[in-house]
């Protein structure tokens, strides 16, 4: 077998400008799904982490009560429990912030909106004012009553400016229809599909409107000091609350089902909980960023899904000219084969040379493949684009970032390898098939 390696590599040696250009033909199609798999493999956290920003927390908690008819009122009446749940539970937070949210339809001058508003601490949320790029206006106007921060978006939908009056429609807790008028004063760069989902006031204005007392609220988010840790922080979470108040939790069916549900986010899940359970007093459910946005992790899979495509398609390209290639090889060495096979090597032996050079050349590829795909990351990920764009929610404080998992590299190098193999089979066989005394008398 040592002979057989010291010959596939004299081979390949031989024929240095056609080994250089299959090995880059390799080297490109892993290249282009490297930093496929890179970019698809960062675009989860980034957003996961900005819109942890957005929203004040990696993990949180929603309280429930019900109401005497018996519909679902989401209040937090007071900490107290979920501030000592926190302590016993040992999840180590930087930040804990304390929110109230609504759905409510926005008009001005005729024209209407959809939104959803986050009531805020606008002078402490140190966190927002880092990713929340305001286009226009300050933080400084926000401190004053009754502010309203929009998207450019839907602020040009409205055809709302800064300083003009919006009315806000929305539902108190209880379901009561409530409206109420703010003042436009910060307008941030567009947020594509996320434009409706983020619009912020103060909390007390909010609070106001949803019949609310100044120290209640709707949203308890524990920002950590790495999204990794959000999980066990909720799972450590939970555990400490259940030993002090009623908890939501779903069943294992529920966790991993099959069939259409399975695409049904762990927020959506536990959210339907709360209409279908009775209870008394209050109920918590808690929930990480990565249960809010699963649907992220969904399209991650589809980018995946379509670098494998890419690879493919690349590749069968890529085996035509393998398998014509070494279809020539092997007439260029028949008088070669002939003198091996008259000194005594094998069929099998020429068939696995043959194969070797194959092996080699996709090995040889897929490396220089990853080192090209590295360096182009590198390059990228120097690049500073800003954090006042949409394309920021895809990033890391303006930052492109890539990922590139193990299992997902080595996976497209057994991909290569099988493919380059398969390619080369058919002329190896061939080869190994050949006559010693027919080859010989070739003149080819």
């Amino acid at each position: 077998m040592k002979t057989l390696v010291k010959i596939a590599f004299k081979n390949l040696n031989r024929q240095k400008k056609r080994s250089f250009l299959l090995g880059g033909a390799i080297a490109f199609g892993i290249m282009v799904v490297t930093i496929i798999n890179g970019f698809a493999g960062a675009f989860a956290k980034n957003i996961a982490g900005n819109m942890a920003d957005l929203f004040a927390g990696h993990v949180f908690v929603e309280g429930v009560e019900k109401s005497a008819k018996g519909k679902p009122v989401e209040v937090i009446r007071d900490a107290t429990v979920l501030n000592e749940a926190l302590a016993a539970s040992r999840v180590d937070s930087r930040l804990v912030q304390k929110r109230s949210a609504a759905d409510a339809t926005l008009v001005f001058e005729g024209k209407k909106a959809n939104q959803s508003i986050w009531g805020a601490d606008f002078a402490n949320e140190s966190y927002l004012k880092r990713r929340l790029v305001l286009k226009e206006g300050s933080y400084d106007d926000l401190l004053a009553p009754n502010s309203l921060v929009l998207s450019e978006k839907v602020a040009r939908k409205l055809k709302a400016e800064l300083g003009d009056k919006v009315l806000v429609q929305l539902k108190t807790v209880s379901g009561q229809n409530n409206v109420g008028e703010f003042t436009l004063r910060g307008i941030t760069h567009d947020m594509g599909l996320f434009s409706n989902m983020l619009a912020y006031a103060s909390r007390d204005d909010l609070n106001s409107l949803l019949a609310l007392g100044p120290e209640e609220f709707q949203l308890y988010g524990i920002m950590l000091d790495d999204l990794s840790k959000a999980e066990p922080a909720r799972d450590a979470l939970v555990a400490a609350l259940k030993a002090r108040a009623q908890v939501f939790e779903l069943s294992a069916a529920e966790v991993s089902p099959s069939g259409a549900a399975g695409m049904q986010s762990r927020y959506y899940k536990l959210n339907r909980l709360a209409k279908k359970e009775s209870w008394e007093g209050a109920k918590y459910r808690v929930f990480t960023i990565n249960d809010m946005i699963s649907q992220v992790e969904e399209l991650v899979k589809v980018l995946n899904s379509a670098s494998l495509v890419i690879l493919a398609v690349l590749f069968v390209i890529i085996m035509v000219g393998i398998s014509n290639t070494f279809r020539m090889v092997m007439y260029e060495r028949i008088r070669e084969i002939g003198t091996m096979r008259a000194l005594g090597m094998q069929r099998p032996s020429v068939k696995r040379l043959f194969l070797l050079e194959a092996g080699f050349l996709a090995t040889g590829g897929t490396l220089a493949g990853l080192a090209a795909a590295g360096l182009v990351m590198l390059i990228l990920s120097l690049f500073d684009f800003g954090t006042g764009t949409f394309f920021s929610l895809l990033m890391r404080n303006g930052h492109l970032t890539f990922a590139v998992g193990p299992v997902q590299a080595a996976l497209n190098f057994v991909i290569v390898l099988a493919l380059t193999l398969l390619a080369a089979y058919l002329p190896a066989r061939k080869a190994s098939r050949l006559e010693p005394a027919v080859a010989l008398r070739s003149t080819k």
